[in-house]
This record gives structure tokens, sequence and C-alpha cells, in this order.
């Protein structure tokens, strides 16, 4: 193996081994299709043909003069959105749908752009190209009017052609960080080397293109905020810890942070845990990461990684821990809405551990960031909290 481990002895991953073989034998259960995870992108002349057939129908409509219009499937709606435990989120079958009508002063503007980003993607497919969202937005700011517009369309069109996004040959910038025992080579055939760095590898770009990934990593720790993750590179984690990998999306992750997540899943079939600060905002990023998004449903078997169990911070570790009530925050309106709202989703009745730790939460009307165990001491997270709940698997 390509990397030389400097943490801790290997009585120490004992339990972390017997929890992936736990997950591994779950795998089997579920079929080979389970082991391979997510569905194959679609081919370029896959994507070519089924622009060609939308472009056919607008045809046919204009034909039967008849105006034209986009159906695209409601992804606002949980009437829309069933849950899987082995999948997560994801559209029902037989769903129901809004239209982008070229005879509707609200949505004839949408329909013309819609247009346009297809005949983009077109272009770029068939050239065997790559833009960035960004790089769409700028071919005209003016007309589009901000990049929201453009990234909520690109969403449209990957779900009304019924492919990956990542077939579309649209990337998104990444804004997600990496660190530990992973190397890689990148599409145009860069070698990268996470380990023994200082500082963090950035989340490639094109996740698809990426190969040769070698990592004996024994678990994938995904860190909610830059500052935690910035502070464990600090507090040399990873070496600490070795072999292991970090990965943070700065927040609510974004598609590629998401998409890396997966891969390592797939490929390497490691324990993945979440890190967030225990605050609704923190358990809704780790549901991202885990079960999916609404809005992203229609892709969820490339995006979720359902075996990610749920670290730290919990709201039964503050009092366990004795965090002074002097670092706890009260609950916002917003935050009790937002739990509110957490609760009642159909994947908690699947976890009542995470369950009964909300319920923690919402009686005391109060959360904690992950910093406030700097006020046990200022490197509790490295060297005590995280090491004692991977040793013992203090996870949920």
């Amino acid at each position: 193996m390509a990397f030389a481990p400097m943490g801790p002895d290997a009585s120490f991953f004992e339990v972390l081994d017997q929890h992936r073989a736990f997950l591994l034998a779950d795998l089997r259960r579920g079929g080979e299709e389970s082991l391979r995870g997510g569905t194959r992108p679609a081919s370029s002349s896959e994507v070519l043909a089924a622009i060609e057939n939308i472009i056919q129908d607008i045809i046919a409509s204009l034909a039967r003069k008849e105006a034209p219009a986009f159906t695209i499937d409601n992804r606002s709606s949980w009437e829309n959105i069933k849950f899987e435990d082995s999948v997560g989120l994801q559209m029902v079958s037989h769903r129901t749908t809004r239209k982008i009508k070229s005879d509707s002063p609200k949505s004839v503007q949408n329909f013309a752009l819609v247009l346009k980003i297809l005949s983009m993607i077109y272009k770029l497919v068939q050239s065997n190209t790559y833009a960035t969202k960004r790089d769409i937005y700028y071919t005209d700011s003016q007309l589009f009017g901000n990049q929201t517009v453009v990234d909520n369309i690109i969403n449209d069109i990957s779900c009304l052609l019924k492919v990956p996004r990542r077939s579309l040959h649209i990337l998104s910038t990444s804004k997600g960080l990496i660190a530990g025992n992973l190397s890689y080579i990148e599409e145009d055939g860069t070698r990268v080397n996470c380990t023994g760095c200082s500082t963090a590898v950035a989340v490639p770009s094109n996740i698809q293109g990426l190969r040769n990934l070698i990592t004996d990593a024994k678990f994938l720790l995904i860190v909610e905020k830059d500052a935690t993750f910035q502070r464990l590179l600090d507090d040399n984690f990873c070496s600490k810890m070795s072999p292991c990998i970090m990965v943070t999306g700065k927040g609510v992750p974004d598609l590629n942070t998401r998409l890396l997540v997966k891969k390592l899943w797939d490929l390497f079939h490691i324990p993945v845990f979440a890190l967030v600060d225990a605050d609704p905002h923190g358990i809704e990023i780790m549901c991202i990461y885990k079960y999916g998004s609404m809005s992203m449903s229609f892709e969820a078997h490339n995006l979720t990684v359902p075996a990610i169990r749920w670290l730290g911070l919990l709201p039964s570790d503050i009092k366990r821990l004795n965090i002074p009530k002097n670092t706890l925050i009260p609950l916002t309106k917003r935050d009790q809405m937002k739990l509110d709202s957490i609760l009642k989703r159909p994947y908690v009745t699947c976890q009542p551990f995470w369950r009964k730790e909300m319920e923690i939460m919402a009686d005391s009307k109060m959360k904690a960031e992950i910093q406030a165990l700097t006020f046990i001491s200022s490197d509790y997270l490295s060297k005590v909290y995280l090491p004692n709940k991977l040793k013992f698997g203090g996870w949920i």
C-alpha cells in the first residue's frame, strides 16, 4: 500500500473494523447493485438523443399550432418524494409535474432560457468539451440575471432529460476540501496526493474523471464547517488518526463534495462519519450527505450515502461532558421550525436514536457549536473527543 500509517496501533481500530464488517454484510444482503452503488452516467449519444427528442416534441407542438411546453417533475413537494433506507430520498413513480409554458407571461422567459442552455449542452456534449455553471452564466449574465437562475435550470434540464447532471458536460465549481490518506489521478493526468499535506486539497471539479484512487483509510470523516476542518488539520488529526480521510463541504455541500464522498464509499466501503454542530442546521447538512435533498431527489442513487453515521456533536454529549451552559445558544424560532421539519421527515422513523437526540435539543431549547468543546480544553476535539468516539463506537 502507498501509505505508511503513523497513527494508533491496530487495536485502536477494532470497533471500526467491526463496524465496516457490519456495513459490508448489510450491502451483500442488499445485492450486487448495492455494492456497485449509483447509476451509470448517460453516454454522449444518449444525451444528444434525449435533447433531440425534446426539440422534435417542440416542432410537433408548433406543427399542431399548439404552444410548446416543458413538463418537469415537481421537486418542491414531499408528496412526490419517497424514502428508502438503502437509497435515501427519491422521486415516486407517479409524481405531479409542473409546466414551463412558452405562451405564459410568467414562464415564457424561463422557457427561452431552458432552450438556450439546452443548445449549449448539446454543443458541449457533441464536441466532448466541458464548461462550468459559472461559464454558462457569463455567456450572457444580463439575460440570466443571476447564477441561481442558471443553477436551477441545469437541475431542471437534468430532471427533464432523465440523465445524471454529470452527463451534461457542465461542471460545478468545487468549494469543498479533502485531506488524509488518499491519492488519485485527475482526468487531465495530474497526480494528486492528499497525504502529508499541511494544507488540504480542493475537491476536484470533475469527480467522474478521477481514476486510480488509492487509500488504506480506516474511516472517512465529514466535517461540517471549514473552521473545524482547519483546526483538525492544525492539530495534525489526519496523521494522529492515520490512516483516515477528512472532507468538508464548508457548510451545505456542493455537488462535487457529495459526489466525492459517494465515490469513496462506492469504491472502498469504509465507515463514513459526520461531525456537525449540535443544531438543526448541522443535522440538516448531515441529512443531505446521508439521504439527499428534495431538489436533487431525481439523482439520489448517485449522491447519497445512507451508511453515514452521526459521530458528533450529539445533543446528549452536551450534558454528558458538562459543557458550560454559557457556551450554549438558545434555539431561534427559525431553528425550532427547522427542527420540527426534520422530525417530520420520513427517514427519522428509521432513526430512533437520531430522533431521541433531536428531542433532547427540542426539550432543552439550546444548541451548541463544535467549538464549545474548546472550553474543556483547546485540543479536546482532536485529542480526546474524536479518538474516544472512534475507538469505542460512539456514533449513532
